[in-house]
């Protein structure tokens, strides 16, 4: 008679992803963002794998979790599998759909720059099946399945192309421009204001007025495409990024009222994952979007 041993039983991957993500991050809080799952759901996890290993992997106190000595050992490990795993899930999509590709780009990027760009990128490649999703911060190429990300960074990911620099300078319609002869003249009209970019008034301000201690006065917006539709309405004077309105100036439908524009260390990079077969497409997107300018 044959003997078949019980088969050693796995813990849940849930549980086991929600301890990766945790310990990653520093928290159950961020680690249920990452997931887009409820803080109860990862705790509940986490304990039931702590209960089956009959070990605690995380030390609980009133400012949060810190790692156990097991846990700090484990996660190593953890990340790389995930990594693979997750690497895994992206050759498998790309050897399913081969001619498709998704970009990961921040809102407006994906709006004013990379969307007036999408006629010629399909011209340039017929063939390709290009999907594009707009977040306010690049994605973990290892984890998730995009292809290729376009973000503006103060430093170039690894394997970046730089796509464009970060010049910013007011632009207004021309009616309103024709009532700003000096950047003093700010202070008796509306400033437009990005939530994301609020600081750019005060980093072009202190070079256009020195020692001025300028406050921009009037609207402030969480989508940057909303602040650039209300300057095209005349709604007031908008602290500009020249990548992302740059036919609108080329139309002459906003215009600088002044001469001054300030370069900022920042600049808009697509990068996607190195030495993978994964990223055929991707890089034919790059490289030509690098060309286009």
């Amino acid at each position: 008679m044959s003997v078949h041993p019980p088969f050693p039983r796995l813990p849940s991957l849930n549980a086991l992803r929600a301890f990766e993500a945790a310990a990653r991050l520093g928290g159950f809080a961020p680690a249920a963002e990452e997931l887009r799952v409820t803080s109860g759901a990862v705790t509940a996890q986490i304990k039931a794998l702590e209960d089956e290993l009959g070990a605690p992997l995380f030390q609980r106190h009133a400012r949060g979790v810190r790692l156990t000595a097991l846990g700090q050992r484990a996660l190593p490990g953890f990340v790389a599998a995930f990594d693979a795993l997750g690497l895994a899930v992206r050759d498998l999509r790309r050897d399913a759909a081969p001619r498709r590709a998704h970009v990961a780009a921040l809102p407006a990027v994906a709006q004013l720059w990379l969307g007036p760009r999408l006629p010629a990128l399909r011209a340039a490649l017929p063939d390709l099946d290009l999907s594009v999703t707009a977040m306010e911060v690049p994605p973990n190429l290892k984890r998730v399945p995009f292809d290729l990300c376009l973000f503006y960074a103060d430093t170039a990911p690894p394997g970046s192309v730089a796509l464009a620099s970060d010049e910013i300078l007011p632009v207004c319609t021309p009616d309103l421009a024709r009532q700003l002869s000096r950047p003093e003249d700010l202070r008796a009209v509306n400033c437009l204001t990005d939530t994301a970019w609020a600081e750019d008034w005060a980093r072009w301000s202190d070079r256009a007025m020195p020692g001025g201690g300028f406050a921009p006065r009037g609207p402030v917006f969480s989508l940057y495409s909303l602040a650039v539709t209300e300057a095209l309405n005349g709604a007031g004077v908008l602290m500009a990024h020249r990548a992302l309105v740059a036919p609108h100036l080329a139309s002459g439908a906003l215009v600088a009222p002044f001469d001054l524009a300030v370069t900022l260390p920042r600049r808009l990079f697509g990068w996607t994952l190195q030495a993978r077969r994964a990223n055929r497409e991707a890089a034919r997107i790059l490289h030509a979007l690098s060309e286009m300018g």
